[in-house]
Parts: structure tokens; C-alpha cells; sequence
């Protein structure tokens, strides 16, 4: 038996359902390339595109929550080799698209070219997407992936969480340890 058809039997039996296609498929693919074969430029370079996404103002930006570092891990550990592939293989192409455009790297690209560069970009990814709904089971856009991803990685961030959502800490203080004398548990 291998571990798609173990995992089906295990939802199956126990009535658990999988939330989340990457996350699934991620127990199931076993990926020998682990998120440190990202190098470091392609780590910076997932930090400018992700920066241009979600520029530093008057809050953090998303190099202050270090977005390249965890896209780089999450989409190691969590995607498909496929979308995996579609992501890294988009990444290298932005650079040749800068180069080809400009003469130079994205990473090096003033604000404005990395801004119209993202945004023809974005734009293709939106054709991408149109079309993939009419074809079903064509392949996502690198960079709808890796706008989701730096979206989430953000977001869930202390620099996005605290500092540009509006942030309500649970009222109370923590208490890790706390006596236990035989009470019922609280509902909440």
C-alpha cells in the first residue's frame, strides 16, 4: 500500500477530511530537495517581489516579516513537485524578463520597473487564470502562486498580524501550569 492510498483509508475510516490540496499532497510526495536548495539570491529575489507586493509604508513590509524565507519553505515542504517546479521556474524567468527589459536583475530594478514589470505580470496571470477555467486541470500561474503565498505568509506574520491587522490579544494573561483540582472543562 503506498501513502496516497493509506491516507484515503485513514479519511475514510475516520471520517477526516483534508483541508487543503498543497497540505495533503505534502503528506503524500516526499520532496529530496528541502527548502534550503533555494538559494540565497532566489531567496532575495522572493523578498523583492514580495516587497514590491506588499511595500514597506507606514507598517512593516513584507521584507520585514522575511516573506522569502518562509515562501521558501512552505512551498519545499507543502507543494506538489509540479506547482514547485511552475514557481521556481517562474521566479528565474521574472529575472530574465528584468534583464531582457532593463539590463539588469530584478533585485537591482528601481521601484517603478519592478512595480510595471509585477503588474504586466499580474496581468498575464489573470489571462492564465481565465483560460484555466475553462480548461480544467491546467496548471496555476507561478505568480498566483506566489502572490497567495506571500499574502499568507504576511498576514500571518507578527509584523502583519500586529502591526497592520487590527490585533485583539485574548483578555487575561497566560498561564501555562495551573492546578488541577478535579473541575469539569470550560465551553467556550
Amino acid at each position: 500500500m503506498d501513502r496516497r492510498e493509506l491516507l484515503r483509508a485513514i479519511a475514510a475510516l475516520t471520517g477526516c477530511a483534508f483541508v487543503g490540496e498543497q497540505r495533503a499532497e505534502a503528506l503524500v510526495y516526499v520532496h529530496t530537495d528541502g527548502w534550503s536548495t533555494y538559494l540565497d539570491d532566489n531567496i532575495a529575489l522572493l523578498d523583492e517581489i514580495a516587497e514590491t507586493i506588499l511595500p514597506r509604508t507606514d507598517t512593516p513590509g513584507a521584507k520585514d516579516a522575511r516573506v522569502g524565507a518562509f515562501i521558501a519553505r512552505y512551498s519545499s515542504a507543502c507543494y506538489a513537485p509540479a506547482d514547485l517546479t511552475i514557481l521556481r521556474e517562474g521566479i528565474a524567468d521574472l529575472d530574465v524578463h528584468s534583464r531582457k527589459a532593463y539590463g539588469m536583475g530584478f533585485v537591482n530594478c528601481t521601484s517603478a520597473q519592478k512595480q510595471k514589470l509585477l503588474t504586466d505580470i499580474d496581468a498575464e496571470a489573470k489571462r492564465h487564470a481565465r483560460e484555466a477555467a475553462d480548461n480544467r486541470g491546467q496548471s496555476p500561474h507561478w505568480f498566483t502562486l506566489c502572490k497567495q503565498l506571500t499574502l499568507m505568509s504576511f498576514f500571518t506574520s507578527e509584523a502583519g498580524a500586529t502591526h497592520v491587522a487590527r490585533y485583539r490579544p485574548v483578555p487575561g494573561a497566560y498561564k501555562g501550569v495551573v492546578a488541577y483540582k478535579g473541575e469539569t472543562f470550560w465551553a467556550w
